[in-house]
């Protein structure tokens, strides 16, 4: 960029009188990028409503079509859900069942008595087996009949007993707060119950461990009654398999859950008799799903509404920042929301989705011979007097008593639902999925749209770039126009400096 010298000798403004001169140029290059800021503003609300339809084509319209899966889904209730859950698959018949919880499963479990030392100090979890008295032998037992054993060794810590215990699937520890050993099987049920086997060579290992039993020193110890009496015994709780009786007919198990003829029964505790187990089509949760699914489609449908009858934003345009300055930051922006908001005013695309989408909705489909629509199922638009603005084409659900417009009407979809899930189910199906084939075509890829888009945004990208380009073009047409005249003016500023020169000259010649 060339020196500007500026107003030295004509005494003139000379950088106003430029920017004057080279205004309408500027106007002409501001008018591009307001025209490419606005571009940017509509590429981002299509982005945005974009983003709304596709989350509800994706997930919300694809998953409303196995709507069929939930009508065979059932609701199974129990009249006492304290002693038991139960479910029940879509081959359990609607109706009522009798239930009667008569034990519930346990593990074998042994609490073994307390221990001290000769030292008084408490036993730690770290302490030798030898400090108990323990000498090196075998530690025998079955666990559901089955025969295991642990080596004992008198330098083993107390801790490496237990784990070695547990690697032969007894659950053990040492609470070195009750200084006693706890034993017990890793499973419920009388397969998984285990017992120590005493005999002569490993009953005193039993003992000075405490997880001897009473009977297990009797005959092994050789002790007299007298000794008996004056010892204390780990107490050992056998294990036991859980008992039921439904419909007259008794089930036992290792286990409280039980898997019979489509039920899944958890007993949780034993009744005093029988119980009621009811089991029906789950009415609230089919409902609640097509309640779901028009709260989210109304809110797409709305916000198109919305963006497509905004207020007109006549006379606003995008601000230079020469316009921002003169302005306050809530002003500016106060005047950028009039323009956003009304972006997608009368858009020919968005009046085209929003076409498709209420058409889609409005189809009748056969089901068993019959012609059905939402509206045989008590779902419709509200009436013009009815409605609030720009929600003309949200549907509602007679009876439902979230919606002020409908609550107070019969629950014809409560009902259909009840008398015949297979028949509601078909027919939504069938709604749903024209929906989301109308869509998905909608958003295929062309020349002018990206694949799941329903707005020309490869077209808008290209213009945006065009505009880019043509910016860049103004301003350099700018800059050399704003030089050229920069240069004609330094030439006259010369030419009256040359002048003024001359002047002096010849005035000094005549004495001035």
């Amino acid at each position: 960029m060339p020196i500007r010298i500026t107003g030295l000798n004509s005494g003139l403004d000379t950088d106003s009188i430029v920017q004057e001169l080279v205004s309408a140029y500027r106007t002409k290059k501001d008018k591009y990028v307001k025209e490419q800021t606005k571009l940017g503003w509509k590429q981002d609300a299509w982005k945005e409503m974009n983003n709304k339809i596709y989350s509800f084509y994706s997930k919300t319209l694809s998953n409303i079509q196995r709507i069929g899966n939930f009508t065979n889904k059932k609701k199974t209730t129990v009249s006492d859900a304290t002693k038991a859950t139960v479910s029940a698959d879509s081959s359990v018949m609607n109706g009522s069942q009798t239930l009667e919880v008569k034990n519930l499963a346990k593990g074998g479990y042994l609490t073994g008595t307390q221990l001290a030392r000769e030292d008084g100090e408490k036993i730690t979890r770290s302490d030798t087996l030898g400090s108990l008295g323990v000498k090196d032998g075998t530690l025998t037992f079955k666990v559901g009949g089955e025969t295991r054993t642990v080596e004992v060794k008198a330098d083993m810590k107390i801790s490496d007993l237990t784990a070695a215990l547990k690697e032969q699937g007894l659950s053990a520890n040492f609470d070195t707060t009750q200084q006693r050993f706890f034993v017990q099987s890793s499973d419920t049920g009388t397969e998984n119950d285990f017992e120590f086997v005493a005999d002569a060579g490993s009953i005193n290992t039993l003992m000075q461990l405490g997880i001897a039993t009473e009977d297990q020193v009797k005959d092994n110890a050789g002790l007299t009654q007298d000794q008996l009496d004056k010892m204390d015994f780990a107490k050992k709780r056998d294990a036991e398999d859980a008992e039921i009786i439904l419909n007259g007919a008794t089930f036992t198990g290792s286990s409280n859950k039980f898997s019979i003829n489509g039920l899944e029964i958890t007993a949780t505790g034993v009744t005093d008799g029988e119980m009621t187990i009811t089991t029906a089509t789950d009415v609230d949760g089919i409902y609640n799903m097509v309640k779901d699914f028009f709260k989210e489609y109304n809110e797409l449908v709305n916000a198109m509404e919305k963006s497509y009858n905004a207020a007109s934003a006549k006379g606003y345009e995008p601000l230079t920042d020469d316009e921002k300055s003169e302005m306050s930051d809530k002003e500016v922006e106060k005047w950028e929301a009039k323009i956003k908001d009304s972006i997608l005013r009368r858009d020919g695309t968005l009046s085209s989705v929003m076409s498709t989408m209420t058409m889609a909705m409005s189809r009748t489909f056969e089901v068993d011979g019959k012609k059905y629509s939402l509206s045989s199922f008590g779902i419709s638009t509200a009436g013009y007097f009815s409605r609030t603005e720009n929600e003309s084409n949200a549907f509602h659900i007679d009876g439902d008593q979230d919606d002020s417009v409908s609550s107070g009407n019969s629950d014809k979809l409560r009902k259909a639902i009840e008398q015949d899930p297979d028949t509601f189910a078909s027919f939504f199906t069938q709604l749903t999925k024209g929906l989301y084939d109308d869509l998905h075509e909608k958003m295929g890829s062309t020349t002018l749209s990206s694949v799941f888009t329903v707005y020309n945004d490869k077209q808008m990208k290209i213009e945006y770039d065009e505009y880019t380009e043509t910016i860049k073009k103004w301003e350099k047409k700018l800059e050399e126009i704003e030089d050229s005249y920069y240069k004609k003016f330094a030439a006259m500023e010369k030419a009256l400096a040359s002048l003024q020169s001359q002047t002096n000259s010849l005035s000094s010649l005549f004495g001035g």
